[in-house]
């Protein structure tokens, strides 16, 4: 999975935008909201790619710590190259076995990294260990398409239109073949909430977007977890 992520580095940004019509930016500013980020927070972005949800936040927070982490070491590279790549943090770090003491962020987030954890249990475990008591996460991520009128576009688009695009833009249909097979294989919104209850969350709430394709998690470490 490094070296597939390795290779559409270059693209990846470029194939977000045209695969959600540019809607990916406003969920990725919706998650961030559910964080509550404070001037002084420190906040690990996991599977952070190029860094989109980690320089909204240090934009939004400007005397907030925030920490790019992802496994892809490509990835990280595109993203310091971009524009105020020095005001963030920049880690190699696997989500399951993160490189950090225990309560020492105050948020944690991930944009479409669950789907790809072979543990999202042991990930949620990790993201509430490094959480201090009322620290909040949020994760950004694709669901499974509901059964409904909508479904047979949805499987198109998912199948036939995300791939052609990958091939088109990025070089890489095999790559954007993954998406929708690993989409359908992923959780769906209620099961990922109960996951992250399961973890020892609190609050946890979500909300769907785009059809259903997309969801947006979020829950808090209580003071006595």
């Amino acid at each position: 999975m490094q070296a597939m992520f390795g290779r559409i580095a270059h693209r990846y940004d470029l194939l977000n935008r045209l695969m959600t019509l540019g809607q990916d930016i406003r969920w990725r500013k919706e998650v961030i909201r559910h964080l509550e980020v404070k001037p002084g927070d420190i906040v690990l972005d996991l599977g952070s790619g190029t860094g989109d949800i980690a320089y909204e936040i240090a934009r939004r927070v400007p005397h907030s710590v925030v920490v790019a982490c992802d496994f892809t070491e490509e990835m990280l590279r595109v993203g310091k190259k971009r524009e105020n790549g020095n005001s963030l943090n920049w880690v190699i770090a696997d989500a399951q076995n993160l490189p950090f003491a225990s309560e020492c962020s105050q948020a944690i987030v991930s944009g479409f990294l669950l789907r790809n954890v072979p543990d999202v249990d042991r990930t949620l475990q990790e993201h509430r260990r490094v959480l201090v008591p009322g620290g909040r996460a949020a994760s950004l991520d694709t669901s499974p398409p509901r059964k409904n009128i909508l479904k047979p576009f949805l499987d198109f688009h998912f199948k036939v239109v995300i791939p052609i695009l990958g091939k088109l833009v990025a070089g890489d249909g095999e790559a954007y073949t993954y998406l929708p097979d690993s989409t359908a294989k992923f959780l769906t919104a209620e099961v990922l909430a109960q996951r992250f209850i399961a973890a020892g969350f609190k609050q946890v709430g979500f909300v769907r977007r785009m059809l259903g394709t997309i969801g947006i998690h979020w829950g808090t470490k209580q003071d006595n977890a």
